[in-house]
């Protein structure tokens, strides 16, 4: 069984926030999440809860399996 990998989902959470060309400051007031929990996901000190992997994937326009490693697409 895979394990979950707070790297892989840091490093697709920053790749989208740039390709989007967003800091961590406006995503965070977009989806009413803390500016530090994006910063700890994305340097793999936190992982995120389910609310804000929905938020996330909704937001983005991708599935949570992507974010969090499951898939490629």
């Amino acid at each position: 069984m895979k394990e979950f990998d707070k790297n892989i989902f840091g490093e697709r959470l920053k790749y989208l926030r740039t390709e989007k060309g967003i800091g961590q400051n406006l995503l965070s007031k977009e989806l009413n999440l803390s500016n530090a929990s994006i910063s700890y996901w994305e340097t793999g000190k936190q992982e995120p809860g389910a609310e804000a992997l929905f938020k996330l994937a909704n937001y983005f326009n991708v599935s949570a399996d992507y974010l969090l490693g499951l898939s490629d697409d």
